[in-house]
């Protein structure tokens, strides 16, 4: 399947721990895709809230299309997601129950649609973060390391 990632969410690698992982499509109106082809979107601040057995995605920035004129969207605007029943009721039960977070992770264009990659997610503390960069700086050391020929 052909996947062009249109961004990231690197915050949220930092923040959660990530440990399921859903691919959702978008609602979308015409000048949002368009918008999201140029690479115009953050999903820094943004998250997943699950209403009426719908999913909807917040504070998700999409920039306002520059032909756009009278047509454009709202840059702010909640945008609901598109998953099975089944999928969002998992969801569901381990936010209520194990007290997790639906986090955004990456937005990227498949085969002409716009899709989501969310995932449930488990806050980090912050002696966690210090580990994890830790263990990122070893792994690099070694890295350069091995590159390295005497």
């Amino acid at each position: 399947m052909e996947r062009k990632i249109v961004t990231t969410n690197r915050k949220a690698f930092h923040d959660y721990t990530i440990l399921e992982k859903y691919v959702a499509g978008i609602v979308l109106t015409g000048t949002e895709i368009k918008s999201i082809r140029k690479n115009a979107i953050n999903l820094k601040d943004s998250f997943c809230k699950i209403e009426d057995g719908e999913i909807f995605l917040y504070n998700c920035h999409i920039s306002p299309y520059e032909q756009g004129n009278r047509y454009n969207h709202k840059a702010d605007r909640t945008r609901k997601l598109l998953l099975t029943k089944k999928e969002i009721l998992k969801m569901h039960t381990k936010v209520k129950k194990d007290n997790y977070t639906i986090v955004p992770l990456e937005v990227f264009i498949s085969r002409g649609f716009a899709k989501i990659e969310i995932g449930l997610a488990k806050g980090k503390k912050l002696h966690d973060k210090r580990d994890d960069i830790a263990k990122k700086t070893i792994n690099r050391e070694i890295d350069r390391a091995s590159k390295i020929k005497w």
